[in-house]
């Protein structure tokens, strides 16, 4: 059996192989899409930032964080910094463009939600929410963050439409002020379980 699985791993990952024309004509592509989002900031800044972080992960940078992104194209860390970390700026009208998207060319009457929670091992104990709590990846119980993905389904395709991270009861206690304030802008999830959350995603 475990013949069998690293050869056909072998073959997944040579088909996921993607040749560089192909690539070339992603990031125009990309950037199209971004348009009617990035022009929600209303600012060359804000604008910039945005298009910079969200290619980040596609670069051959090594480490995905802030930082290394910025210095890839170029920029220096503290704008990008502070456009993800510490800005003010409301996600919701995103939201509520991406929404209108999928009803424009998914929305069909028989579509369907799907509800998917989903977790991410940490190594670390300080990002929000990070528990030992079931992980799926792992399939154990282990040191994660959980989030619960909301995705929409009809006969014309399917995408991803919101997300919340799920916050378990332990971080309500014991924490120090100016992260429960750090929580609050991030998930307002506090104690909910999974069932809870999807409901308020759905609305």
């Amino acid at each position: 059996m475990d013949a069998r699985y690293a050869i056909r791993k072998n073959q997944l990952l040579d088909e996921c192989q993607v040749a560089p024309e192909i690539f070339e004509q992603a990031i125009p592509r990309l950037y199209s899409f971004m348009e009617p989002f990035v022009k929600i900031f209303h600012g060359q800044a804000a604008d910039q930032q945005a298009k910079i972080y969200v290619c980040g992960p596609l670069s051959d940078v090594e480490r995905k964080n802030v930082e290394s992104i910025a210095y890839r194209f170029g920029h220096s860390r503290l704008p990008l910094q502070g456009f993800i970390g510490w800005n003010e700026w409301d996600d919701e009208p995103l939201r509520q463009e991406l929404r209108g998207q999928v009803k424009t060319h998914l929305g069909q009457g028989d579509g369907v939600l799907v509800f998917d929670p989903s977790g991410f091992p940490k190594s670390g104990r300080e990002s929000v929410g990070v528990a030992r709590q079931w992980c799926g990846r792992l399939g154990k119980v282990d040191n994660c963050q959980v989030a619960i993905y909301l995705g929409y389904v009809s006969r014309k395709g399917h995408t991803l439409v919101d997300t919340r991270l799920y916050l378990p009861k332990e971080w309500t206690k014991d924490k120090p002020t100016v992260w429960l304030h750090v929580i609050s802008l991030v998930a307002s999830s506090c104690g909910q379980n999974s069932g809870q959350i999807e409901q308020r995603v759905a609305h």
